[in-house]
Order: structure tokens, then C-alpha cells, then sequence
């Protein structure tokens, strides 16, 4: 990890965690492609309201990403990259954007909560995330859905 904070705040949790000292370095990033949001989901995650994350499956291979695992961990840095907290990934679906429903939504925690929410800034992400590889979102595009729980 070439992040300070980071490896600090690894070091930390492995101090009260040695079960999962042998576990690879955890990635280290922050939500979203722009300050504002990035800074919100990672209080959100802190506060234990945000429980998930969707990348999109093309944004993954284009940026030559592996799909996370379940047992995966991830350092959460704000913005600015200062380590926020720790999750730990326990569950991963592929899922078409379209079968994405209420409740897994309400599980992302952002904006109202509501599907109508999710699809929207979503689809408006995932149209800025693809048009640098000439992309679209499609309806029927794979998405990864990600469950986590906040360890540290």
C-alpha cells in the first residue's frame, strides 16, 4: 500500500486481528468519481449506513480490476485519500443492471434510499465511468454487486 494512512490504519486493526494477518494488503479507495460524493459515502459507510457498492462489470476489465471476493478487505479513504475505515467484503452477485431492486438499494444508503435514486445517479456514473472506453450503460449490463460490513 503507498498510502501512509492506510498502511497505519491496517496496522491497527491487524494489532487486534491477528486471524488475519496472512490476508493480502487490502485495496485502498475511495466511492465515487467526484469529491462531494466520495467524501458523503465514506461517512455513510462509517456511520454503518452504507452497506454496499456496484461496479460495473466492462469498468472492471477495461481498468484491468479482479472481481472482488467475499472475505476481501478494503481500506476507505475520503476524497483526499486519509483512511477512513476498514470493510470487509461478504458478498459478491453478478446482477443486470435492470434486476437491481428496492432493497439492494436501500442497502448502498445513499440519497433517499430509493431505487429511483440508485438507478439515477448509478446510470449517470456508470455513463462518465464508460464513455472513456467509448462506452454506454446498458439496461442489461452486469453489474457487481458488493456487500460489505465495516470492521475498523
Amino acid at each position: 500500500m503507498d498510502n501512509a494512512s492506510a498502511n497505519s490504519m491496517w496496522g491497527d486493526y491487524l494489532t487486534n486481528h491477528l486471524e488475519d494477518v496472512f490476508h493480502d494488503a487490502p485495496e485502498v479507495y475511495h466511492f465515487c468519481d467526484n469529491e462531494k460524493d466520495a467524501n458523503i459515502c465514506a461517512k455513510l459507510v462509517k456511520k454503518g449506513i452504507k452497506k454496499a457498492t456496484t461496479d460495473s462489470l466492462l469498468g472492471l476489465q477495461f481498468r484491468n480490476k479482479p472481481l472482488p471476493k467475499t472475505g476481501d478487505f478494503a481500506v476507505i479513504t475520503n476524497w483526499d485519500g486519509k483512511a477512513q475505515c476498514i470493510i470487509e467484503i461478504t458478498k459478491v452477485a453478478l446482477r443486470p443492471f435492470f434486476s437491481i431492486d428496492e432493497a439492494y438499494a436501500k442497502l448502498e444508503g445513499e440519497g433517499d434510499k430509493s431505487l429511483a435514486y440508485w438507478q439515477k445517479t448509478h446510470w449517470d456514473y456508470y455513463t462518465r465511468e464508460l464513455a472513456e472506453f467509448d462506452r454506454l450503460p446498458r439496461e442489461s449490463m452486469i453489474l457487481v454487486c458488493q456487500e460489505f460490513q465495516k470492521v475498523f
